[in-house]
């Protein structure tokens, strides 16, 4: 790898209309002792040490060696060290630097666009909360690869092409961030639990029993599975139960009391209500709407 990749872009009104556009990416090997930061960026890019700055784009910076430090108006200062990735907002001011006893290689991306704002400013990340630790893995590499790849090999089109593969990123980094050290072990449990939820789709079952069988209580089974889903266990396994009753009323002749009974509801008025509720449809309107559509 050489020491020093760095694309500054230039964006066209088309690009911003995508939503999402690359700004700048890079990576650089900072040696020990080295001055920092180089003076050799962009004007808008370039700060110092005393004075810090103020960006009006999103930056995503990781580390894969080495430590030092990242101060924000918001949080003070920071340790950051090998694994970290530190999210630098627009409008906030901000420093950051390699110890000068070990140096860093650091890997950035900047960008900006509505969708960015939207999804960077809705709660999944926060000034508040720069640092995600932990995400020195071999995806996150990869995609700083493929942006680094595609920028040197591909002509046109490559703003549309590379906002995938931010967002990917961005993604990686939130549920790195959302899982914790234990990412690999929630990805698993949910998995099993969703596939007896499947399996057991026409019949009531016992999430404090699944729960048991996965070896972890129910009120931690219940807020990881939510932090893996959006929805609770019950409700998931609810919404499996209604898709499948949307396949039967369109694929099927049987009746709503049928159906409610196929698939364990305890009454067809019980059935009749939470399908309404979860669709706004009630089921005999939501066959008669979709096949009139045909």
């Amino acid at each position: 790898m050489e020491n020093k990749y760095r694309k500054y872009l230039i964006t066209s009104d088309k690009d911003k209309l995508w939503g999402f556009y690359i700004n700048n990416l890079g990576r650089n090997v900072i040696e020990k002792y080295a001055e920092y930061p180089s003076m050799d960026h962009p004007d808008q890019y370039v700060f110092t040490w005393n004075k810090g700055r103020v960006l009006n784009e999103f930056h995503v910076v990781l580390i894969t060696k080495g430590e030092g430090i990242f101060e924000s108006k918001i949080t003070g200062k920071i340790k950051v060290t090998d694994g970290d990735v530190f999210l630098i907002f627009p409008g906030v001011w901000h420093r950051y630097k390699p110890k000068k006893g070990t140096g860093w290689t650091e890997r950035w991306v900047g960008f900006s666009g509505d969708i960015a704002s939207k999804f960077l400013s809705n709660g999944f990340f926060s000034a508040d909360e720069p640092i995600i630790s932990k995400c020195n893995k071999p995806a996150v590499l990869n995609y700083f690869n493929a942006l680094f790849k595609l920028f040197d090999e591909t002509s046109y089109g490559y703003q549309h092409l590379a906002s995938g593969i931010c967002i990917q990123l961005m993604a990686e980094f939130y549920n790195i961030k959302s899982g914790g050290n234990n990412i690999e072990n929630l990805n698993s449990m949910v998995t099993k639990a969703k596939s007896i939820m499947y399996k057991n789709m026409t019949t009531s079952i016992d999430l404090t029993e699944i729960a048991s069988e996965l070896g972890v209580s129910y009120s931690k089974f219940r807020i990881d599975f939510k932090k893996q889903t959006g929805v609770s266990p019950l409700q998931y396994h609810l919404l499996l139960k209604i898709e499948k009753s949307k396949e039967l009323l369109l694929n099927t002749h049987k009746s709503q009391k049928e159906i409610a009974f196929e698939l364990g509801f305890e009454s067809d008025v019980y059935f009749n209500r939470l399908f309404k509720r979860k669709t706004g449809l009630a089921p005999g309107r939501f066959r008669n709407m979709s096949h009139s559509s045909f």
